[in-house]
């Protein structure tokens, strides 16, 4: 009898040691993670870092259950493809990306990895996918309102100097979403009675010649397309136009690298909102049935002291619009 009672407790333990091992097993699981960067990551420590926070926060911590492994192309699209390509051979479970360009190239790289774009222009307008509600295939993430974010720019341009009729537009040629935000762009001067000219660029050694056309057509003000490469170099974009005294506007970080005025969508807060989208698909939700979010909170960042260096008075109503000020 005691030699039964014996086999009947190890059995039951042996039972109860089955869930155990498989609980132990998932709570052993690394998850890995691509993420492809168009530009440098020297220009997206805030966003990486963003994305990082919001990952942990949700239970996912590199070095315990979660490895990134993060592809930088240093803003030259002939690289993308290759890099989506190896974040695909490293069997990575979600791909992040960022951009048309990067999402494009993510997309043509795999048919099955789930890919969730961190910020860039509305998918369904680049042909991406059906619907933000219903994305369908393998790509969902957040998307910036980027033609009605240029328009915006253009009007706080027109605030802080009203008399400014010529406006240089410094783009990156080889950038996907170029031409289209240019042309929608053209709408808008009709209203504000300005003249838009595009300047070109393709890598940063062309920003100092560029400026220069800018200057020798006799533009009055600068605005700076939102785009990888620009976005990691805009210390360099912000210390051209101020060396022209050229009122510039331009992404959300180009005031805090001495660019006059910011405007854009609150990068650390779309960034971050990766972080759900990546947890949802390791949990088993389907990419494409996970609408597309809009960005929300929207940032103009004031630089005070630059506008004193070059004798521009900003009016007090844009003032009580900022969201930040730099003295």
């Amino acid at each position: 009898m005691i030699g039964r009672r014996r086999i009947v407790i190890a059995a039951g333990a042996a039972l109860l040691a089955v869930p155990l091992r498989t609980r132990a097993q998932q709570a052993a699981k690394v998850h890995r993670v691509g993420f492809l960067g168009d530009a440098s990551a020297s220009g997206y420590v805030r966003e990486v870092e963003a994305v990082r926070a919001g990952l942990r926060e949700l239970g996912h911590v590199e070095g315990k259950n979660l490895v990134i492994e993060f592809r930088w192309a240093d803003s030259g699209p002939e690289r993308l493809r290759a890099m989506a390509t190896e974040l695909v051979s490293l069997r990575s479970e979600v791909i992040l990306t960022h951009g048309t360009a990067g999402v494009r190239a993510a997309l043509a790289a795999t048919r099955s990895i789930p890919i969730v774009q961190m910020d860039g222009i509305d998918p369904v307008s680049a042909g991406l996918v059906a619907s933000l509600a219903r994305p369908g295939g393998h790509l969902t993430g957040s998307t910036s309102f980027i033609v009605e974010v240029a328009l915006k720019r253009l009007e706080l341009l027109k605030d802080v100097a009203p008399r400014i009729a010529r406006v240089g537009v410094i783009m990156n040629a080889d950038h996907p979403n170029s031409a289209g935000v240019l042309r929608e762009m053209e709408t808008a001067p009709r209203t504000l009675k300005l003249t838009l000219q595009a300047f070109n660029v393709r890598t940063i050694e062309d920003l100092p010649a560029a400026f220069d056309s800018v200057a020798g057509a006799k533009m009055e003000a600068a605005l700076i397309q939102e785009e990888p490469m620009l976005n990691s170099n805009a210390a360099v974009v912000a210390a051209l136009a101020a060396s022209k005294r050229l009122p510039a506007v331009g992404f959300p970080n180009f005031a805090d690298a001495g660019g006059l005025l910011a405007y854009g969508s609150n990068r650390a807060a779309v960034y971050g909102r990766a972080a759900y989208f990546v947890d949802r698909i390791l949990k088993g939700a389907k990419p494409g049935d996970l609408p597309f979010e809009r960005a929300s909170t929207f940032d103009l960042v004031v630089n005070r002291k630059i506008a004193k260096a070059m004798g521009i008075p900003i009016p007090q109503t844009v003032l009580l619009r900022a969201t930040r000020v730099i003295e």
